[in-house]
């Protein structure tokens, strides 16, 4: 008697002819037990159906095979997979990292504001950072001034997590992404 092979195995379950136990427990494909049957009934019973014998529990005694549609039940665990991981994802933030400069001029804040505010809006976090070169370290009030100018320019989507504090020659800001923009 010729077995019809309707899945082929990509990962650990065995299938079909891949079975090597005599005897195993069948479960039907509505989840009722059908009983422990020879692996050669088993297999006719599925190919019956037009389904795969799924080897569900193969440490059992005796092993538990069931009947099933093996690439839908494939199919089905690879997309509860990706959505566990985009719910994942949502969960985790990136953290994002913007250098400005005391002396930034406009363009360059504008474009550093541009990039910033569509991460923001992402729901990635943001670190500003300032380092200051030379005899700029006499004027880190123009470096604070530049963080909170920065700030004010994206309140809508963001609110200051930690406020600019100075750490020897850098002062940072951290901005997380307002609750409602996820």
């Amino acid at each position: 008697m010729e077995v019809l092979v309707i899945a082929k195995n990509n990962d650990n379950m065995m299938i079909n002819d891949q079975i090597r136990a005599r005897e195993v427990l069948v479960i039907g494909p509505n989840g009722e037990q059908v009983g422990i049957k020879s692996i050669e009934d088993a297999r006719t019973l599925a190919s019956y159906a037009a389904l795969d014998l799924v080897l569900i529990s193969p440490n059992a005694n005796p092993p538990v095979c069931k009947v099933m549609d093996y690439n839908k039940f494939r199919y089905e665990r690879q997309k509860k997979a990706k959505d566990a991981l985009k719910k994942q994802k949502a969960n985790m933030s990136e953290l994002k990292e913007f250098r400005l400069s005391p002396v930034i001029d406009v363009g360059d804040f504008e474009t550093k504001l541009r990039n910033a505010t569509k991460y923001l809006q992402k729901g990635d976090r943001i670190k500003l950072t300032i380092r200051f070169k030379g005899r700029q370290m006499a004027h880190t009030e123009l470096g604070k001034e530049v963080l909170l100018r920065f700030a004010d320019r994206v309140k809508d989507c963001a609110e200051v997590k930690d406020q600019p504090k100075l750490d020897g020659r850098v002062m940072t800001m951290m901005l997380d992404p307002k609750k409602d923009n996820k």
